[in-house]
């Protein structure tokens, strides 16, 4: 006969430091050796608590004689008393033996449990988790892994979690398990990862106890998603559906593109946020002719001029104009002025930030930094036009960063210029993931800050936010989609999911990121950043799979534009030629349904492969009622027709530049 219950209330008063303990897996109880110190265990699966007898008798007390805050004390007792065990060993290395002999009492899942739906993302080693209902309502846990490390931090886990509902786990707050993250450091630093894998089993633990808190059904809200395998490419839900339909571009187009570029000396430079059509054929006459490139808009103008001195004597560049613009520049700067760059619209295609740079409030707010008797520097974003820089410049001296080096941008600044104060702007969202993000250093230690730079301590970086001022007006409508209840559902369904999140995204989004990267489950940063971090990810998952044998799914939740999926599509594919058939790559997209076309909303015709759904933003501005958008209505004015009508006009005296 098995017992569900334990004593868990804090009992080094009672038990000496040099008693042993044991630990019995059958009954998942923890006994003392002691004989003056004797426990009473009631075989009820409902007992979750125990009070110490007036006579010394430990009593295990039912679940509903437990008031609120009773069960709240026995949760941190339950931690308090994981965390003695470990604290009574002498060394790191006896410490280690004890978290394994837990594992070694792990009862495993059989084999036909180990398998990619039950894997735990983001662990040094394969751990694989299940979880269902017990007859009193809470949760019954089970686990394996091929590390005895691994198996004991799941055990030394569902110890501390035994006997809870699905809800009262969900409300455990997160610094219970730090604290016991911190008691067993000394044993788990061999590798970065595997002090992650305490984290991230605890993370797959609140996923399984969300599905089973809704009776089961998964996510409340289930976003759109692709998946790709050797096998090919599976979209779930007509949005990605849409998405995929351009993966495999018309083979006559893109031969069509290929011959004409050769034919007369065209480089294209692409940004990654283009309509997948585009992007589809962009990236399969690549192949042929080797001056096309998709990137951020910091790399495009830098592939331009590689392009033009490797023969190309045209530019056309698919992106919003402040990215046409940087390119001229950059051309100019590299003495190739008399190169034409050509865009793709008569009319001007924008930029929500750019325009809110351009615009009165912005300026009043460099007015302020330029009448404030102290040194100041402006820190702006590329995403804005060459006509706002040299009007900033004008006011305040003025220096431009991207999302991928804006981090680093403002702390040489602070390094170089001692108490300089720091304007940055249009994007609100970046500007204040950057306070948030130096605040969260504040509160780590200085290795982790010289990591970032290796001039600045937490004292300066506590120093620097008080002069660290960010424009509060400007915001990007794409990533405005990545707010409030988008970021609730994917918190709420897919927490043990990798995240990564562009920079520009609301506060929301970027702490649920940055949560997930302290753990080695997320990213931060630019469009190449996302992009690395998927393609590193994957990399470490081919070499576990060639070592075991073992099949695997990453999920990532793409917290930017969709129109990143093609790059991403592209690198995975490559990355996946050659290899065993052993790991899959699930992309999800956490769009709102408001946000997204069909053919409802605009009065176009159904095609029956999407189901309704229309390629690219949605109808007008393409944005939501709550402001954002699934794709960037700018970047889709970029069109394959308009392509096609550039580069066919060139070299023609009907397409001459004056």
């Amino acid at each position: 006969m098995s017992y569900s219950t334990r004593t868990v209330t804090r009992c080094q008063p009672y038990l000496p430091q040099a008693t042993p303990i044991r630990y019995s897996r059958v009954s998942h109880v923890f006994k003392s050796t002691s004989t003056s110190h004797k426990t009473v265990f009631f075989r009820k699966q409902n007992c979750i608590a125990s009070r110490k007898h007036p006579c010394g008798v430990q009593v295990v007390v039912p679940r509903c004689a437990l008031s609120i805050s009773e069960q709240s004390s026995a949760v941190s007792d339950s931690f308090e008393l994981m965390i003695s065990k470990f604290e009574n060993t002498e060394n790191s290395q006896d410490r280690l033996k004890m978290l394994m002999k837990f594992g070694r009492n792990l009862q495993g899942l059989p084999k036909t449990d180990q398998d990619i739906d039950n894997r735990i993302m983001g662990c040094a080693t394969q751990v694989w988790m299940k979880a269902k209902k017990s007859g009193d309502g809470s949760i019954e846990f089970s686990a394996d892994s091929d590390s005895d490390v691994s198996r004991g931090i799941c055990a030394v886990l569902f110890e501390c979690f035994q006997g809870m509902t699905p809800e009262e786990i969900l409300q455990v707050p997160a610094a219970r398990v730090a604290a016991l993250g911190t008691c067993l450091g000394s044993a788990l630093s061999s590798t970065p990862s595997r002090s992650n894998g305490l984290y991230n089993v605890h993370e797959g633990m609140r996923a399984r106890a969300r599905v089973l808190s809704q009776g089961g059904q998964g996510a409340s809200q289930v976003f759109p998603s692709l998946t790709i395998s050797q096998a090919g490419i599976r979209a779930e839900g007509a949005f990605a559906q849409s998405q995929a339909l351009f993966l495999t571009p018309d083979p006559a187009s893109v031969q069509r593109l290929a011959d004409t570029l050769a034919a007369k000396k065209i480089g294209i430079v692409a940004h990654f946020y283009m309509d997948p059509e585009v992007q589809g054929v962009l990236s399969a006459a690549g192949k042929q002719w080797p001056h096309v490139d998709i990137s951020d808009s910091l790399v495009m103008a830098d592939r331009a001029v590689a392009m033009v001195e490797a023969g190309c004597t045209k530019i056309v560049v698919l992106g919003v104009d402040f990215m046409a613009e940087n390119v001229r520049a950059v051309l100019d700067g590299a003495g190739w002025g008399e190169v034409p760059v050509l865009r793709l619209a008569a009319e001007d295609i924008g930029c929500s930030l750019a325009e809110a740079a351009e615009a009165e409030p912005y300026m009043r707010y460099l007015e302020e930094a330029q009448a404030l008797q102290e040194p100041s520097l402006h820190v702006i974003y590329i995403n804005t036009s060459l006509y706002t820089k040299g009007r900033a410049h004008a006011l305040v001296p003025t220096i431009t960063c991207t999302s991928s080096n804006v981090v680093t941008t403002v702390l040489q600044a602070a390094a170089q210029v001692p108490g300089i104060n720091i304007w940055y702007g249009p994007d609100t969202y970046m500007g204040g993931n950057l306070v948030d993000l130096f605040e969260r250093l504040t509160q780590l230690g200085d290795d982790e800050v010289k990591a970032l730079h290796p001039e600045h301590t937490v004292e300066t970086i506590r120093a620097l936010l008080p002069r660290l001022r960010y424009f509060r007006e400007g915001t990007c409508i794409v990533h405005h989609v990545f707010g409030g209840e988008v970021c609730a559902a994917v918190r709420a369904g897919y927490s043990d999911a990798f995240q990564t999140a562009h920079f520009e995204v609301p506060g929301e989004m970027f702490t649920l990121a940055m949560e997930a990267k302290e753990r080695g489950m997320g990213t931060v940063g630019s469009t190449k950043n996302i992009l690395d971090f998927i393609s590193d990810r994957l990399s470490e998952a081919l070499d576990r799979g060639a070592r075991s044998g073992e099949r695997e799914r990453l999920r990532f939740v793409l917290g930017t534009e969709a129109g990143m999926i093609t790059s991403i599509v592209n690198k995975v594919k490559d990355m996946l030629a050659g290899q065993q058939d052993l790991v899959e790559v699930e992309v999800i997209f956490p769009v709102s349904s408001s946000a997204i076309a069909t053919t409802e909303t605009v009065g176009a015709e159904v095609v029956p492969e999407l189901g309704g759904v229309v390629p690219g933003a949605a109808g007008g501005e393409g944005c939501s009622a709550e402001g954002g958008c699934a794709s960037c209505p700018y970047m889709k004015m970029n069109s394959l027709s308009a392509l096609f009508r550039v580069v066919d006009l060139c070299n023609t005296p009907a397409g001459e530049v004056a």
